[in-house]
């Protein structure tokens, strides 16, 4: 983080930019510096200067979500990630391990063992 006036120097080596500077104008200079020299950029809160946005991930084990509303609200993206925080069980990846190994056992081609896979798996979204 570097707290000074915004200077185009400070892009110099650098591949991946995240301006947040509470002055529209400065954010967008950077925003075009960055351009200038095909560097991605995030102008936070501005999703028309932005190559790329912050989604939210919830990693449980090897359970990984994304969440993105494509820079339209981060406040819904952070709210549906606390809510999967809270919804996916911790023993999350105990399961995936262990239909990791039952899925090495299961004969035949690549539909059978995915409708298998489905079979053995639709009570975890049946309501």
């Amino acid at each position: 983080m570097i707290v000074d006036n915004y200077n185009n120097s400070y892009l110099k080596d650098k591949h991946i930019v995240v301006a947040t500077t509470d002055k529209v104008e400065v954010n967008i200079q950077v925003y075009k510096d960055c351009k200038e020299q095909n560097i991605l950029v995030n102008v936070a809160d501005n999703p028309p200067y932005c190559d790329f946005y912050m989604g939210g991930i919830v990693t449980k084990g090897n359970v990984k979500v994304a969440i993105s509303t494509n820079g339209k609200s981060p406040t819904t993206a952070k709210r549906l990630r606390q809510f999967f925080e809270e919804v996916i069980p911790d023993n999350i990846d105990d399961l995936v391990q262990n239909l990791n190994k039952y899925r090495k056992t299961l004969k035949g081609d690549f539909e059978d063992k995915v409708e298998k896979l489905n079979e053995f798996t639709k009570s975890l979204v049946e309501k």
